[in-house]
């Protein structure tokens, strides 16, 4: 029997990306299907979707106007809606285009093949049910390169920030056996991958029920169970940025000295209308206690301009706590109401170019810290992980250090491959990045 070729397309976050993954290894264990690398001899596309910014939500409208050429070449063409935004938008998504036969929430993945097959029989086929137990546990992902791996530790979140979807499209935390990932951890080590980021909605929450095992004691056992592989994790939540787990990251080589700790606002008050749980005080503690365990960590964070009802001085509190803590690197967005949440019975009052400008003084701040502290790295060496050429010349080669900054430096005489292990010394810096040559 011929297979069905599978197209999977991602957007969004980390999570998608290893979701696709999933779903990839769901299907090839099936037997009946390839997975390919274009759409264009594809017989289903599916596009895993995310729905945290209404601006990912009109991505995917796009990109559905845009597969209907396919359908010229191929009449019974599937395509899938699968993720995030399938969860949230559930039988809307078939109305808004004739294309779509399957719509696919995260917690539903193991009905991929089957869904599929029903949907080249021309049905549409949905399944959107979330789960309080799905961790698709010791379901081997496929995985095309073996350099960096994600790997999903744990699903879901309880914090029910106000803005945010998340509780609803992916559901309640429930954390994956500590057995079950230092298995799939030591196959990748096996395989040759050189680095894996364990993810989480709110990784630091992870605990196994059966073991009793806490975010910090399982990173402790990763970390031993796979000696020669780079530790990463996220995403943090600072109500759970335990000691412990700063300590943790502070005793061994092999976990990375990077830490992602959303803050959102500088404001107590728009962070109790969030519902974040935390006060900037607490905040700023956490930030001190890593600067003082783990004195050269990298920072980062995530930061939203305009939330509803945010005032000027609102606004003040947030570029203040950005120049105290210094952040090496941020990802910055302008507030967009997602229906569903408690924010969006919220007036959101804060006009857009108000939210325009205000992010803009944000990014332009941001901006000159990071560059200031990548200035800072000229004439140090650092230990790379090379990943792949550059972009922009491939005779320029990129890794990352260990404080997941991007370095580029010179492959032409070296032939680096992916996946190796250079010293590089920096030569220049931007706000971006470091560049330096192999020592």
């Amino acid at each position: 029997m011929e297979k069905i070729n599978v197209y999977i397309e991602t957007y969004g976050c980390q999570m998608n990306t290893y979701d696709s993954e999933i779903i990839g290894g769901i299907l090839t264990d099936d037997g009946n299907y390839e997975i390919i690398n274009s759409p264009d001899s594809a017989d289903v596309i599916l596009l895993n979707t995310c729905s945290v910014r209404e601006n990912a939500e009109n991505t995917i409208y796009k990109r559905l106007m845009h597969l209907k050429h396919y359908r010229k070449s191929n009449r019974d063409i599937a395509v899938g809606i699968i993720g995030c935004m399938a969860e949230r938008l559930r039988k809307d998504v078939f109305e808004k285009s004739d294309l779509v036969k399957i719509v696919m929430g995260p917690d539903e993945y193991r009905k991929a093949p089957e869904l599929i097959r029903s949907s080249l029989e021309g049905n549409n086929g949905i399944a959107v049910k979330l789960s309080r137990v799905e961790t698709y546990e010791y379901i081997e992902p496929l995985r095309t390169e073996g350099v960096s791996a994600w790997l999903a530790i744990m699903r879901g979140c309880n914090h029910f920030c106000t803005y945010c979807v998340v509780p609803f499209t992916r559901g309640r935390e429930r954390s994956r056996s500590k057995d079950s990932i230092i298995s799939e951890i030591q196959k990748l080590e096996e395989q040759g991958f050189k680095e894996v980021i364990l993810l989480g909605q709110n990784v630091n929450s992870y605990k196994d029920l059966d073991s009793g095992t806490d975010f910090p004691n399982l990173l402790r056992t990763v970390a031993e169970a796979a000696p020669s592989m780079r530790i990463r994790f996220l995403t943090s939540h600072p109500i759970d940025m335990s000691d412990d787990l700063i300590y943790a990251i502070s005793e061994y080589d092999n976990i990375c000295n990077y830490i992602h700790l959303p803050f959102q606002s500088g404001s107590d008050r728009i962070l109790q209308l969030m519902n974040r749980q935390y006060s900037r005080a607490h905040y700023l503690e956490r930030i001190a206690k890593i600067k003082e365990i783990i004195p050269d960590c990298s920072l980062s964070t995530d930061i939203i301009a305009g939330f509803p009802t945010e005032t000027l001085d609102d606004h003040l509190d947030t570029l203040s706590l950005i120049s105290e803590v210094e952040f090496d690197s941020a990802f910055m967005f302008k507030y967009s109401p997602r229906e569903g949440t408690k924010a969006w019975n919220m007036e959101d009052d804060v006009p857009d170019d108000v939210k325009s400008f205000r992010l803009n003084e944000i990014i332009n701040i941001q901006k000159k810290i990071s560059n200031s502290k990548n200035q800072a790295e000229i004439g140090k060496i650092f230990e790379i992980l090379v990943e792949r050429s550059s972009k922009k010349n491939p005779q320029e080669w990129m890794g990352r250090t260990k404080t997941n900054k991007v370095v580029i430096f010179d492959n032409h005489d070296l032939n680096a491959k992916a996946g190796d292990i250079l010293k590089v010394q920096i030569d220049r810096a931007n706000s971006a990045t470091l560049f330096g040559t192999v020592v």
